[in-house]
Order: C-alpha cells, then sequence, then structure tokens
C-alpha cells in the first residue's frame, strides 16, 4: 500500500530514530491520533502547540545541543510564519534544522487561501544555504528523510498531504540529488518538461511517456545550489525548457532556471496569480488556478512540443 508523503514521512522518520537516538520530532499540534513517532518515541516526541516561529527557536537550540531535530507543520505557516525564524537560525546560523512541510501548495483543498501555500519555495530560495526538497511518491519521501537525516545542512522538505503516488523508478543507491529523465536519449527533443513536486511529476511523466518528442526532467532538489549544479547538465539536454510546478510563477523554480540558463528559453507552468479562493478538493482547486494536465497539454501545443501539432 502506498502512503502519502506525509504519513511516509512520519514512518520513516520513526524507523531512522531507532537506531539514530539523535533524532527527534517535534509538531506544530498536527500529530493527529496515533502518530507513529509519538507511539515509539514518547521521549522524543514534542508538540509545541501552534507556535511555529517558536518551533524553529526551540529546534535550533536543540541542533545546538548536537540533536537532528525534524520540525512538521503546515507549508504556510513554516515558510511565512516563522520565516524570520528560517532566515536567522537556518538562513543565516546553518543550524541542522529539518522542516517536514506538510500541505504544500494547495493540496490542503478546501481548507482555504489561509491553509495554502503558493510562495514557500520563493521564500526559502531567497535564504540561501537550505536544501529545498519536494519529493515525488511514498519511495522519494522516504529517501528525502534519510539524505536530510544523515546531512548537516539545513532542510525544508515540502509534503502534500494526503494524495498518495509511487515514485518514478530510480536506479538503487541513487541520491535525489539526481536529475531523473524520461526520453534523456531522444534526439532533438522540441522541449523539456521539468517537473516539481508530485502533482506535476505525474502529468508530465504522463504526457512524455507519449509523445517522443518530449523529454522529461523530474528535480526534487531545487535550492539554488542545488539548480546551479544542474543547470549545465540541463541545458545538455534541450535549450527549451517548461517547468510544471505547484507554486506561483513569480520566484518559482523557473525564475531561477531562467537566470541560469540565459541563452535557452524557459516557460512556466503554475498555479498563476489568483488567489486560491475556492473550495474543493486538491485537483478542483489545481483546476480553478489553471494547473493541470488539460491546461499543460495545451500550453505544449502552443509551444510547438507536440509531435501531433507540428504534424498538422
Amino acid at each position: 500500500m502506498t502512503h502519502s508523503s506525509r504519513e511516509a514521512y512520519k514512518l520513516e522518520l520513526t524507523e531512522l530514530a531507532r537506531s539514530d537516538g539523535r533524532i527527534l520530532c517535534l509538531e506544530a499540534d498536527l500529530g493527529g491520533k496515533n502518530h507513529a513517532f509519538q507511539a515509539a518515541h514518547p521521549d522524543r516526541f514534542f508538540n509545541i502547540g501552534i507556535a511555529e516561529a517558536a518551533g524553529i527557536d526551540i529546534a535550533a537550540g536543540l541542533a545546538e545541543a548536537g540533536f537532528v531535530p525534524f520540525f512538521s507543520t503546515f507549508a504556510s505557516f513554516a515558510a511565512l510564519r516563522a520565516s524570520e525564524s528560517i532566515k536567522l537560525a537556518m538562513g543565516y546560523m546553518g543550524k541542522n534544522i529539518k522542516i517536514a512541510a506538510a500541505y504544500g501548495g494547495v493540496s490542503g483543498g478546501w481548507f482555504g487561501t489561509t491553509h495554502h501555500c503558493l510562495e514557500d519555495i520563493a521564500v526559502l530560495q531567497s535564504f540561501q544555504h537550505i536544501r529545498i526538497v519536494c519529493p515525488h511518491g511514498e519511495e522519494e519521501t522516504r529517501l528525502a528523510i534519510r539524505e536530510a537525516a544523515a546531512s548537516p545542512e539545513p532542510y525544508y522538505i515540502r509534503l502534500a498531504r494526503n494524495d498518495a503516488f509511487e515514485s518514478l523508478p530510480r536506479e538503487a543507491g541513487s541520491s535525489l540529488r539526481d536529475v531523473l529523465y524520461q526520453g534523456k536519449d531522444r534526439a532533438n527533443p522540441r522541449l523539456c518538461l521539468v517537473s516539481v513536486g508530485e502533482q506535476a511529476t505525474e502529468i508530465c511523466a504522463r504526457i512524455a511517456a507519449e509523445d517522443e518528442s518530449l523529454v522529461h526532467a523530474h528535480l526534487a532538489y531545487v535550492d539554488s545550489g542545488s539548480l546551479k549544479r544542474i543547470a549545465s547538465e540541463l541545458r545538455a539536454v534541450s535549450n527549451r525548457f517548461l517547468v510544471v510546478e505547484e507554486h506561483r510563477g513569480t520566484g518559482g523554480t523557473a525564475s531561477y532556471l531562467a537566470l541560469l540558463l540565459p541563452d535557452a528559453e524557459v516557460y512556466s507552468h503554475d498555479c498563476g496569480h489568483d488567489w486560491p479562493i475556492y473550495g474543493g478538493s486538491h485537483e478542483d482547486v489545481l483546476r480553478y488556478l489553471g494547473f493541470g494536465e488539460d491546461e499543460l497539454r495545451r500550453q505544449i501545443a502552443e509551444l510547438g512540443g507536440s509531435r501531433h501539432d507540428r504534424s498538422a
């Protein structure tokens, strides 16, 4: 049974903590009933209540004492409400804090505008020196937690809510830092789809599988340092990119790649500039914002990236 990224985080962290006594789990009143970590390690589980900025400050002190604190809350409350604490403790001082930010994008659906977060990647990128990871599916989420736990760097791990996906196949022993490709060896691709996050990767994988004129590059790490590292690799694959990301266009991954690839064409399929005031399922809210498979197919056709479109 495939777990959502939010549940996969709890399960993987619980297992890691069995062999690493430094790992602590902090929750901002989001633990819920039967939290796996709390059940297995009650002396290392702390529900700090709705106090996100204080949670980061507490985690900073624990990290200074040699612990590896994982702090979980809504993405909107982590990246925005606690942004000053993140800037100072994680960006400036580089404390070994790991944020597991559930409800990323509009995965909360009916929770409404206050609980949605389409700005977090832009905010976290601007602080520098914080790893930003957007895993796709259970397997990648578990790997992201393992890599974060093993690294001394501060991490922001963007998770969703209840959607459950199987991650794309990846070679055993590979890192999430490695770009995962579909159709990399296709000759003269008209367009490279770059996916970030779960919804984006799902639709890009389907489209690339049926259209041989496209290459699909799935990115998990999207902090500025990671994007700088893989920019030349992407440029060797194509000179036209369509970045698909459940985020605003402003400050998103497409914006940063455009700066890193000034001689390439970089386009964005994102959630636009409207506020997600429509209540409904995750899919409903994305549709309201103009993000999804049908909309992406139309954009590909407009860019001339569809084989069917070119032969018409």
